[in-house]
């Protein structure tokens, strides 16, 4: 939940680079809770709810496109490679960029303050 929240708290920042632990969860949480709201207005037969879906989608647009730049960064491309289908996927499958590029240092290094707050 805290690469999630990372991710939120960084809404608009396209520079730097995204690690794919920080990627795939922001996607993961992402999907649970579009779905989940999506489900739960169909059962419950509430068409709001599935609407508040469709606002939060759009509000975490921004946040979506920006933690894909960030990975197509760390994986040593330009941002603009998350326009081409099937390349950007196997981008963010792909492991960090050892060491520092021009988009800045390697995000696994240590001293990493998400994995600090995680072993608290």
């Amino acid at each position: 939940m805290n690469w999630y929240l990372k991710v939120l708290k960084q809404y608009a920042d396209f520079s730097g680079r995204a690690r794919r632990k920080e990627y795939w969860m922001f996607y993961l949480f992402n999907l649970i809770i579009v779905y989940g709201l999506t489900i739960t207005g169909a059962v419950l037969e509430i068409p709001a709810i599935a609407m508040v879906g469709s606002i939060y989608s759009l509000a975490t647009m921004i946040p979506g496109i920006a933690v894909g730049v960030r990975r197509m960064h760390d994986a040593g491309k330009s941002g603009w490679f998350l326009l081409i289908p099937i390349y950007n996927l196997i981008l963010a499958c792909t492991d960090s960029e050892a060491g520092t590029n021009k988009w800045g240092p390697n995000p696994k290094s240590e001293g990493n303050e998400i994995d600090a707050i995680g072993t608290e």
